[in-house]
């Protein structure tokens, strides 16, 4: 059994529902058990509820969380070695993130994303970001800019090692860095759950390649030589471009 004591957190724990004891729901309790991929990592006991968050998120974008599948808070609890609330509360977030949708005495089914909601979601990152980007090219100076650099880096050294979940969160790291240099902390916050939701990968889509990967970090660097040269056209081509092309 997998523990969380003292330290488990699977990043994708994946598992069908679970309910009564009839011997027809243990046999799919049973088959839905094998399922689970292996444990990745530990998960601490602080802060528990945020941890199995984390694990869930990167379940989404890794794919291992299935749009369309129905999971139970005790049965994952059970993978996770922790009671169902830390489970229900996380999974009750990623209803309000709009990434699944609670069913009363069942659990969570996993949303389905379409292109268009994706392409969307692109344009809708691309009208607030863009404009700000560009106001923040004429007036943040160049060793502000140059401060980013170890954000950018760390979006590269995980495309390098092909960590999608790992790319994600540096990839919004690195973008959030960019937008609180303008002062506007709703700004921020609006944009990062934007960004969040076009991380989500469409049903049955193939896994990002690293290379891939790799072409939207370097990106970053891009972007960041156009802004401390402060060269508008070239931040606002790369700013579109990013937007309109990225895996993450």
């Amino acid at each position: 059994m997998i523990r969380i004591d003292p330290h488990p957190c699977p990043r994708t724990p994946s598992l069908i529902l679970r309910t009564g004891r009839d011997p027809e729901e243990d046999r799919v309790h049973e088959t839905a058990q094998a399922r689970v991929p292996a444990q990745r990592q530990k998960v601490l006991r602080h802060s528990v509820r945020g941890q199995v968050l984390d694990a869930l998120r990167a379940a989404l974008i890794d794919g291992e969380l299935v749009p369309g599948e129905i999971y139970s808070g005790p049965a994952l609890g059970e993978r996770f070695g922790v009671s169902a609330t830390p489970v229900r509360e996380a999974m009750q977030q990623l209803a309000v993130e709009g990434a699944v949708e609670c069913l009363p005495n069942r659990g969570f089914r996993v949303l389905s994303r379409t292109p268009k909601e994706l392409a969307e979601l692109a344009e809708v990152r691309a009208l607030l970001e863009v404009p700000v980007m560009i106001r923040l090219a004429r007036t943040v100076p160049a060793a502000t800019w140059e401060a980013l650099r170890p954000a950018a880096a760390a979006t590269a050294e995980a495309a390098a090692a092909g960590d999608l979940p790992g790319y994600a969160a540096a990839d919004r790291d690195f973008h959030r860095a960019v937008l609180r240099l303008a002062g506007n902390e709703q700004l921020v916050q609006v944009a990062e759950e934007l960004h969040r939701r076009a991380q989500w990968p469409l049903p049955g889509a193939p896994r990002v390649r690293r290379a891939d990967l790799v072409a939207d970090a370097a990106e970053h660097s891009a972007l960041l030589e156009a802004l401390i040269a402060r060269d508008l056209p070239v931040v606002e081509s790369l700013v579109r471009e990013h937007f309109a092309g990225s895996p993450a």
